[in-house]
């Protein structure tokens, strides 16, 4: 990707399809030159064989069997070999050329939803990202794929054209002529055929949404009986896919027809037009032959046009998905001289809260929506037009800290955070730096013992996509295990217990003061078991913080707090 143009480090300036599919193109290099060469190689050589045969038989006429027939035989020999070869060849570049476009697009894509973060699912829906996999590689790389047979195509075209207007200006005009007409034809289907595959790959996009809304949340569907209904959302989408597809089908099936019908047709005329000359004597019976060679030969030219046409549709539709995707920049981008800060105190002037240096401290919301959002906040997460120099680290605005050291050195562990497949290891250690006791502390830190020796392979052991292998509460310790090995300078963490029972939940928390004494801990809580082990607690009212101190304090001297901490109780009690 070196020729990408970059409006900033990391960020594709392509504006729109056409300048992608443009890109793709121009990355190829010398294997599209190689492509284009041999395809036309290899159509050229098959264009010639009409003439070759045609002059062997009037050497044959004129001279008899003798020198002459087994010259030209071993030159349709040599013209064979030479299509033999590049036809072999101009298929493996074709290979190339897909296989580098469809992966291109795969990496390019992933490596900006990986920029955009969480950013991403604000901004478009995920099965957009999933049909870019799944449909418009496949597309693009259809696209790139014909561009060989389709320059060796119009040459062809041109060369046939070059030899029949020598042997006969009426046939060859007609070539000439003919063929942009045939082609003029097809015009209004794949206008048509544009329109339908757009509306196609829009519903596709919304399946797969669909699709994987149904898959992530299946566990509570099933908790709450509501497979049937969303079984019922799905087929219709679906079939509101399939109709779309069939329209499509339509379109194309007439397109298909149009690819026989029309060369046909156009043999036919050539033929005719070639056997009233070869009588009246203009043409000799060599000539014949060779016309009817060039008229059938001229069949694979007009579909390759045709073919080329629709992969073109097709392949500007999924690009137009992909620039869609790319053209989502951050809200937060890197500064033009960014600052690394000290290690320092974590400020959020918005709602006034502060971490201090080395300590632990607890947030308590009366909106846990609010609390959430600050813990964004401190990792630098903001939505589109949030400032992000609200947030300062000793003393420096996040906005003037690159992204990288900013993501390296503040962890934002939430619950949503998630597990890949693979082995407990790698999923744990997501940087591959950590050493076996490192691990094992962490995992102790977060309770995590019993899961790991409850595996038979312990850390080599395989987990499943998104950890369902594993219950809520035992990805919860994972995830935390998970979030301690980084070990950042300041570690934020949003509901790391909600899901275990009381007395993991106090072994964790007293086993979470212990493993990050001296560095900075923000944690995200209401439960008592969590709060009793913080430095410092800062309750939230409105978004912003109304009290400080430590739980039982604010216990005793704060009712507001009281009740958001022991809801329950308070909701008993009224």
């Amino acid at each position: 990707m070196k020729n990408l143009p970059l409006a900033d480090p990391g960020t594709p300036d392509i504006r729109s399809a056409t300048r992608y599919m443009a890109w793709i193109m121009r990355e190829q290099g010398w294997t599209l030159v190689g492509a284009i060469g041999f395809g036309i190689a290899w159509m050229v050589a098959q264009a010639s064989v009409p003439a070759v045969i045609g002059a062997a038989i009037d050497a044959v006429v004129d001279q008899g069997a003798g020198r002459a027939l087994v010259l030209w035989s071993a030159l349709l020999l040599v013209i064979g070999a030479v299509q033999a070869f590049s036809g072999i060849m101009r298929h493996r570049y074709a290979v190339q050329m897909w296989l580098d476009s469809a992966y291109r697009t795969v990496q390019l894509v992933s490596t900006h939803t990986g920029r955009l973060g969480s950013e991403l699912n604000r901004r478009v829906a995920h099965g957009e990202v999933v049909s870019v996999g799944a449909t418009d590689i496949a597309n693009l790389g259809n696209f790139v794929d014909v561009m060989g047979r389709f320059i060796g195509a119009i040459v062809a075209y041109l060369v046939v054209a070059a030899i029949l207007l020598r042997s006969s200006l009426t046939l060859g005009l007609v070539v000439l002529v003919g063929v942009p007409l045939l082609m003029a034809v097809t015009g209004p289907l794949l206008r048509r055929l544009n329109r339908r595959n757009q509306q196609a790959r829009a519903l596709q996009g919304q399946l797969n949404t669909l699709a994987s809304d149904i898959v992530a949340g299946l566990r509570v569907l099933r908790g709450i009986g509501g497979e049937a209904m969303f079984d019922r959302r799905y087929r219709a989408a679906s079939q509101d896919v399939r109709r779309a597809g069939v329209r499509v089908a339509r379109v194309q099936s007439v397109l298909d027809a149009f690819q026989v019908l029309l060369p046909g047709a156009f043999v036919v005329l050539v033929v005719w037009l070639g056997a009233r000359f070869a009588a009246n004597g203009q043409i000799s019976a060599g000539d014949l032959v060779a016309f009817y060679g060039y008229a059938t030969f001229l069949m694979l030219p007009l579909r390759t046009f045709t073919e080329a046409a629709n992969k073109l549709i097709r392949g500007h539709v999924s690009a137009r998905h992909v620039v869609r995707i790319l053209r989502i920049q951050p809200s937060v981008s890197d500064p033009a001289d960014p600052v690394s800060p000290p290690d320092g105190d974590l400020v959020d002037a918005r709602s006034g809260f502060v971490a201090r240096k080395g300590v632990l401290t607890a947030i308590v919301s009366d909106d846990p929506r609010d609390a959430v959002a600050l813990a964004d906040r401190l990792g630098g997460y903001v939505e589109p037009g949030g400032d992000v120099d609200a947030v300062s680290y000793g003393g420096v605005p996040l906005g003037g800290v690159a992204r990288e050291e900013l993501r390296r050195r503040i962890v934002v562990n939430d619950t949503g955070s998630a597990l890949f497949s693979g082995s407990l290891r790698s999923a744990l250690d997501a940087r591959g730096t950590a050493s076996t006791e490192e691990i094992d502390r962490a995992v102790t830190t977060a309770s995590a013992d019993d899961i790991v020796d409850g595996l038979t392979e312990g850390l080599d052991a395989e987990i499943a996509e998104r950890g369902r292998s594993l219950s809520g509460g035992q990805r919860q310790r994972i995830v935390l295990a998970r979030a301690l090995l980084t070990d950042a300078d300041v570690l934020v963490l949003v509901e790391p217990t909600s899901a275990v029972d009381s007395h993991t939940e106090a072994r964790v928390a007293t086993r979470l003061r212990r493993h990050r004494a001296g560095r900075t801990t923000v944690v995200v809580s209401s439960s008592p078991l969590v709060l009793d082990v913080a430095d410092e607690v800062a309750f939230l009212s409105d978004g912003r913080v109304v009290a400080t101190g430590d739980h039982h304090q604010l216990m005793t001297t704060d009712p507001a707090y009281r009740q958001v901490v022991t809801r329950e109780e308070a909701e008993d009690v009224a």
